[in-house]
């Protein structure tokens, strides 16, 4: 029954971080201009509720974690290198997309710290997953910053 109340809790934990994780990014989609931007936002924050849902079905025994899939990733790290922008400042497109990738990188820590107290089974893969889902966001927003801080030129 404790195992029960704390897998319980460990969910609790993990959907309270996807409802923060949403409303940060809609935060940030009311604060920049630029509509690419405003897309990319929306669209993390419409994965982050899809987790959030995940995970709230999960935790009622509506689905298992077979339903999310691991995936390669391409770790730029992009976010591990600079630091976080001031998103109380005047915040552009490229301090936009860095801050993103940092709150992706702690999403993706939050994760995987999670699942490496949690023994071998069903808990410890779905944590992974949901690790590898993150990964896959940071992979996303640190492409765009790396594309929109350092835009390919005509010389090369």
């Amino acid at each position: 029954m404790a195992d029960k109340k704390t897998l319980e809790s460990l969910i609790s934990m993990a959907i309270a971080k996807e409802e923060e994780s949403l409303n940060f990014y809609m935060k940030l989609f009311g604060i920049v201009t630029e509509s690419n931007v405003k897309d990319t936002l929306k669209f993390l924050a419409d994965e982050e509720k899809k987790h959030r849902d995940f995970l709230v079905n999960y935790r009622d025994g509506k689905i298992g974690s077979a339903s999310l899939r691991m995936s390669d990733v391409v770790d730029y790290k992009i976010a591990e290198h600079l630091e976080k922008p001031d998103i109380e400042k005047n915040i552009n497109s490229i301090d936009a997309y860095l801050v993103a990738a940092h709150r992706e990188l702690n999403s993706y820590n939050f994760y995987k710290n999670l699942s490496e107290i949690q023994p071998a089974g069903e808990v410890k893969d779905m944590l992974l997953k949901m690790a590898n889902e993150e990964m896959k966001h940071k992979e996303k927003v640190e492409y765009l910053y790396s594309n929109t801080a350092f835009p390919q030129t005509a010389g090369g």
